[in-house]
């Protein structure tokens, strides 16, 4: 049951006055559909070229959810062995704030020419995807409570001080103590990951596109941007618009289900 409907129909009554106001002022001006379609327009392109889109969509979702699903892999498997060791950690991290900071746009050009074209636009959306949840899942990795590690290093002390009786030891602790920690900081990095992949996916197919190859929707808006068949490049960004407000949903959804009983920021708010 909604609590407070309101916070719904607000910002739903809000869009589709912005939209009423759109389609009025185009057809009230006149103003020619290359400079910018009604959305009236935009929805009948989209009907006429579904099967086009639809192909693209595909296209750009298999990437996107590709480079989710092996950033998540990659993120929280090389969170977990840089929280075993230190030195580990000092001597890839940089490496890994090193690919952040760098502008993907510029890395995509280099990637296509040294990569297939579909494996570049993976690597390119994985690479923004990588980090977000690589640092979140170290934050909470981290974030344990030094208390509970201190007594359950107390109760874990091996009797053998060897270094592999240290490193089981970790491992140990790693599972059974940090491992529950660790879901909400995981959580809100596949959040933010969910969303850059797909930009991460969009910038690669651009550049791919600008090279005379691709099917995705960045593609297509290229295509559709040089033939002037503006009607269609705005089909494309709706699609894509839908695309990223439906996986930060989804993910949203996926955070309140594992959350909801016992993490104070998925609990029912009295206000």
């Amino acid at each position: 049951m909604i609590r407070n409907p309101l916070k719904f129909i607000m910002p739903l009554a809000i869009f589709c006055a912005a939209i009423a106001a759109w389609e009025i002022y185009v057809r009230t001006a006149a103003v020619p559909a290359y400079i910018l379609p009604a959305p009236s327009l935009i929805a009948t392109t989209m009907i006429a070229d579904w099967p086009l889109l639809a192909a693209s969509l595909l296209v750009t979702l298999k990437t996107t959810l590709t480079a989710l699903v092996l950033a998540v892999i990659g993120g929280v498997g090389l969170a977990c062995i840089l929280s075993l060791s230190r030195i580990v950690e000092y001597s890839l991290y940089p490496f890994a704030v090193v690919l952040q900071v760098t502008p993907i746009i510029a890395i995509a050009p280099l990637l296509l020419i040294y990569m297939p074209q579909d494996a570049a636009v993976l690597t390119c959306a994985w690479l923004v995807a990588f980090f977000p949840i690589l640092s979140n899942t170290m934050l909470g990795l981290q974030s344990i409570d030094r208390n509970l590690l201190e007594l359950f290093r107390l109760y874990g002390v091996p009797s053998d001080p060897s270094r592999m009786s240290r490193l089981k030891a970790q491992v140990k602790a790693l599972w059974h103590l940090r491992r529950p920690s660790v879901l909400p900081a995981f959580l809100t990095g596949l959040r933010i990951a969910g969303g850059l992949s797909l930009i991460g996916a969009v910038v690669a197919e651009m550049a791919a596109g600008s090279a005379g190859a691709g099917s995705g929707l960045a593609y297509r808006i290229i295509e559709s941007q040089y033939r002037l068949n503006i009607p269609r490049l705005f089909a494309a960004l709706v699609l894509l618009a839908i695309t990223g407000v439906t996986l930060f949903l989804i993910l949203s959804l996926l955070t309140r289900f594992l959350l909801r009983h016992w993490h104070e920021s998925a609990l029912p708010q009295d206000a």
